[in-house]
């Protein structure tokens, strides 16, 4: 007997039936853009899909002309990616059809396979659009879209810009009517036109630069008219009238009046598949992001949500339809999506209609095209390259990051001088190269709280405390940065040897792996070899768990992880020492520092301090509340606390008595000599001094308390206040 349904699919795991649910959603999504469509939306749909029709007639013939395609492959092109992209797209305003970038790109791939105007030609045009929609609806299903953000803005600037060139440079052959074959070199374009350039036909010279001056004119008069559309008709108007076409003016020939044909394409040619792939890559990734750039920027304007997974689907469909109803690789066009949305367009189904209305005028009007001149063509195609270099946009790059400068610059130079497809490639290889070098080298910088002790700045600007580096690590600690990052560390401490504490900042690390975490083990491990510490401020919790699952948290302490607030509060007030605060700091750094007294060593204590460091009897924490607890609570030594009056005040041990490490040169000869002394303060460095001091007036029996103030309350015994 078979299982019931939902017990198959209850066997199968979650993250499958997510995966199918998801590819489900995106192949009925023309079902619900149907379904959701609204009857007072038709009229606004409908007037923009005329006015982009307009503007997509002559740019699908033109377009198709750059990658050496006869005119009706590129309004089969446009037909069916305008409609398929609709449908299955996630903008309601992005238009999708023949492109000029994608178009120089199939040009560049399809030369060094087989020689325009052959049925190879076609066919190799057909599977490469074939396999760039599959690979843009791997990249959708698969919901890989976050991928398109790997390329800079910089990539599609510099390569459109390249792009621009090399289309417009190509189109000159054309507007001087050479008798010179096609090629994506742009040095050979231009070395062949250069040599030819007496051959140049004067007619057909004169009606591209008429061509040209008609565009720009009416542009200037009235930028909402089709100005290529009016500048093409006249010129083919005026080849009729006059017989051009007689006298050696080339024109594009009559198109068949039919609907998009089926092709049968050579799916299992894996030698042309392999020919292709680069090719195919190129266009599928540069592609993608124009259209994702395109659809979002236009989405801004209008509010619209974008599902950057579904658009890769639609632009996968609309391509592998395109290759098998005869036309070529597509892409999103920006001049038609913002033609598309300034008409008023509300759905996608604009684009839709933009596509019947292509349909339309060529079954009725396709005889008209055997009088267009193909040098009129190419002016339109030179005014459309020269736009395509955005020069606002380049300077901004240049006066905004020299990183993006390089980008911009590498990819053009490289489409101009490489292979097209592989110039996409290396602009994008480039920008993923940056952001490798981006994310492994954060910004690991020494920081001191600025002049209202709000806010951390860079440690150059104000001088550092004496005892507590503070770092501020600015990225993932991961196995790409954790050498960078260590190193930044290390090098803080060569440079100041003094701060044996260090306070790392890590809010702002967001991701830590293993290589991460034995950085952070050798940064502990060196500052304790030191005789110092490490205390760690503002660790997220996805980080604070991988260091608990390693361990790292136990061998740093659950008490050395801070919060950015409280952290130096705590390190000033049960870190750091404050006898190195009174009397060998000159600076005042943190706001706990405004209200210590600064007392420079006397002419004593300077000299005691710079002596050798020799051996003083210690007493453990433990011995001297052993010693009150049997003298009746008071112990049988006098306990001198040589901290300053305010620590003395916060806290104390019973029965001590303050006599601060200023005083004790002038006042320590009133203490009895025949008596133990057990000296006190916060840590034990001062108490160290003072016995010193102590042991050249001819005290014997002196002592100091191990780890100070801080080992006694460790210890909780008890403390007295005031």
């Amino acid at each position: 007997m078979q299982a019931p349904a939902h017990k198959l699919m209850a066997s199968v795991p979650t993250s499958i039936q997510h995966w199918a649910h998801d590819i489900w959603g995106f192949l009925v999504h023309p079902a619900a853009l149907i379904r959701s469509y609204r009857r007072a939306d038709l009229w606004p749909d409908l007037i923009a899909g005329l006015t982009v029709a307009v503007v997509l007639l002559p740019q699908a013939i033109a377009y198709a002309l750059i990658a050496e395609l006869p005119p009706q492959v590129g309004l089969y092109a446009a037909i069916v990616a305008a409609i398929v992209g609709a449908l299955w797209g996630s903008s309601a305003h992005l238009h999708t059809g023949p492109t000029n970038a994608a178009s120089l790109l199939v040009l560049a791939t399809l030369l060094p396979i087989a020689q325009p105007d052959t049925p190879e030609y076609l066919a190799a045009a057909g599977l490469m659009a074939v396999m760039v929609g599959v690979l843009r609806l791997f990249l959708g299903f698969a919901r890989l879209g976050v991928l398109v953000n790997f390329v800079s803005d910089s990539v599609i600037v510099g390569f459109t810009a390249g792009a621009g060139i090399l289309i417009g440079a190509n189109q000159l052959r054309h507007l001087l009517r050479l008798d010179i074959p096609s090629s994506d070199d742009f040095y050979v374009t231009v070395t062949q036109i250069l040599q030819h350039i007496n051959a140049t036909h004067g007619l057909s010279l004169l009606l591209g630069v008429g061509t040209i001056a008609a565009i720009l004119l009416l542009k200037r008069l009235n930028p909402r008219l089709p100005g290529p559309l009016i500048a093409l008709g006249v010129a083919a108007a005026i080849v009729a009238l006059l017989g051009l076409d007689q006298q050696g003016v080339k024109v594009v020939g009559e198109i068949p009046r039919s609907l998009p044909p089926p092709t049968a394409l050579p799916l299992f040619d894996l030698g042309l598949i392999g020919q292709l792939s680069t090719g195919a890559l190129a266009i599928s990734l540069i592609g993608l992001v124009e259209a994702l750039s395109i659809a979002r920027s236009i989405a801004a304007q209008s509010g619209q949500y974008l599902d950057s997974n579904q658009e890769f689907v639609g632009q996968g469909f609309a391509n592998v339809a395109a290759g098998f109803f005869s036309g070529y690789t597509c892409s999103g066009s920006f001049t038609r999506s913002a033609v598309n949305y300034s008409a008023g367009a509300r759905t996608a189904f604009s684009s839709i209609f933009s596509g019947l209305f292509v349909m339309a005028a060529m079954l009725l009007f396709a005889p008209l095209t055997a009088y267009l001149p193909r040098t009129a063509l190419a002016g339109v195609i030179i005014v459309t390259a020269y736009s395509m270099i955005d020069q606002r946009e380049m300077v901004r790059i240049w006066h905004t990051s020299r990183g993006d400068t390089f980008i911009m610059v590498a990819t053009l130079l490289a489409a101009i001088l490489l292979p097209l497809q592989f110039a996409v490639l290396a602009g994008v290889l480039v920008s993923f190269g940056r952001f490798i070098i981006k994310t492994s080298t954060p910004d690991v910088e020494a920081v001191v709280p600025d002049e209202n002790f709000r806010h951390f700045i860079r440690q150059d600007e104000r001088p550092p405390c004496p005892q507590l580096g503070i770092i501020n690590v600015s990225g993932p600690l991961y196995f790409g940065a954790a050498h960078h990052i260590e190193a930044g560390i290390r090098a803080n401490l060569e440079q100041h040897p003094e701060q044996h504490l260090l306070l790392l900042r890590l809010h702002l690390v967001d991701h830590c792996d293993v290589t991460g975490i034995h950085a952070l083990e050798a940064i502990v491990r060196l500052y304790r070899k030191n005789g110092g510490d490490v205390f760690i401020a503002g660790v997220r919790p996805a980080v604070m768990e991988r260091m608990q699952m390693s361990n790292f948290a136990s061998m740093l302490g659950e008490d050395h992880f801070l919060t950015r607030e409280n952290a130096i509060s705590h390190l000033f007030h049960k870190v750091i020492d404050p006898s190195i605060c009174i009397y060998e700091c000159p600076v005042r750094v943190f706001a706990e520092c405004q209200a210590l007294p600064k007392q420079p060593y006397s002419q004593v204590l300077t000299e005691v301090a710079a002596r050798p460091m020799r051996p003083v009897q210690t007493w453990l924490p433990d011995e001297l509340k052993a010693s009150t607890e049997c003298h009746d609570g008071a112990p049988d030594v006098l306990l001198i606390d040589v901290r300053e009056p305010r620590e003395y005040q916060q806290r104390h041990i019973p029965h001590a008595q303050l006599m601060p490490l200023s005083t004790i040169a002038q006042q320590g000869q009133s203490l009895p000599i025949d008596r133990p002394i057990v000296l006190i303060c916060r840590v034990g460095r001062r108490s160290r001094l003072a016995a010193y001091i102590l042991q050249d007036m001819g005290y014997t029996e002196v002592a100091q308390l191990q780890g100070g103030m801080l080992a006694w309350e460790a210890a909780g015994y008890p403390i007295a206040v005031g």
